[in-house]
């Protein structure tokens, strides 16, 4: 299990590099091999699910570089791990960028260096992969652009950085031991926040789990949290007061660890309904609705020292009824006018 587990992780390292100086051909030469056939591809909305490795290809990959020639993916976690099922699973996440020369999802292009965060997670079965789930942070890309058409963010938008450990690329062989603790601690953690419904704040017991200095770094439309005040300020508590009966769904999600960190995959993994104050400035109206998350924990000592998350926010809103794209579009008009 151990030597597979690192060749997994050794497999997508070689996409990162592949990624890394972007030629058309090699990538998608090395994508048709690491994909099985009927590999099950889901990248974010407007995507949604692609025909394979080649759906990947040339319906996400391929549109992105031709608006960024320059295309560079610069990985900063990549860890693998086995789930509580058994199965393996690769998890990353860094930055696409490069210089944003010609429109892309009809984002104006800025003609300066841009980047778009990702978290991409890669099922693998005798060494190739069979299941892919995706989200890239379109609307931070919008924000660079000066065409982000919806609210403001509560937290701190900027660019993310990497694990303050620099550790997230190791290539070591997979430690059970250190791998069982990380994952245990954020385990502890998602199960305290549960008794939010019977016991309120106090009954997650966030300093037990959370370092002093923690960040926490949310997609685009949130933003950036520091400390667990920034969190419950930033991101918690206009969570829970729009989104109050929000629940996990135990059986959708895939949790494995690395080292010290933890990932958690799952399409979609938690739902809800947009009720109390409403949510990202929409009005309450009682939308059922479905959210998609992936997301890394970097546990130092036996704390959570970092969260990387990225939420489908484009799905989001698909699902309340705003299309944020054709907003953008509208929003966007002057650009054109002579």
């Amino acid at each position: 299990m151990t030597d597979t587990l690192l060749n997994n992780k050794q497999k997508i390292h070689q996409l990162s590099q592949t990624l890394y100086n972007f030629d058309a051909d090699n990538v998608k030469a090395l994508l048709s091999d690491l994909f099985t056939d009927h590999a099950k591809v889901q990248l974010c909305f407007p995507f949604e699910t692609l025909d394979g490795s080649n759906g990947l290809f040339n319906q996400a990959l391929k549109p992105l570089y031709q608006a960024i020639p320059d295309l560079e993916r610069r990985d900063t976690i990549i860890i693998s791990g086995p789930t509580g099922k058994g199965e393996e699973w690769v998890g990353c996440c860094g930055y696409y960028c490069g210089t944003f020369s010609n429109s892309w999802l009809d984002i104006p292009p800025t003609g300066h260096m841009v980047s778009m965060r990702f978290h991409e997670f890669y099922k693998f079965e005798n060494g190739k992969v069979v299941e892919f789930q995706g989200i890239w942070d379109i609307p931070e890309l919008m924000m660079q652009a000066n065409a982000w058409p919806m609210v403001p963010s509560l937290g701190r938008e900027w660019h993310v950085p990497g694990p303050a450990s620099q550790d997230g690329l190791s290539q070591f062989p997979w430690d059970k031991a250190q791998a069982e603790h990380a994952q245990q601690v954020v385990t502890d953690m998602c199960v305290a926040l549960g008794n939010y419904a019977t016991g309120g704040v106090k009954a997650m017991q966030l300093d037990k789990y959370w370092h002093p200095r923690c960040s926490w770094y949310g997609p685009s439309g949130i933003g950036t949290a520091r400390t667990i005040t920034g969190f419950r300020n930033w991101h918690q508590i206009p969570f829970l007061n729009g989104l109050p009966d929000r629940v996990g769904d135990p059986h959708a999600g895939h949790v494995f660890s690395d080292g010290n960190y933890t990932a958690f995959t799952a399409w979609p993994g938690m739902y809800m309904t947009v009720s109390g104050s409403g949510w990202l400035g929409i009005a309450p109206g009682n939308q059922k609705i479905s959210m998609r998350s992936l997301d890394f924990w970097r546990v130092e000592g036996d704390l959570i020292r970092e969260n990387w998350v990225l939420i489908d926010m484009l799905s989001v809103y698909d699902q309340l009824g705003v299309d944020v794209l054709g907003r953008m579009r509208e929003f966007n008009k002057a650009r054109n006018y002579t």
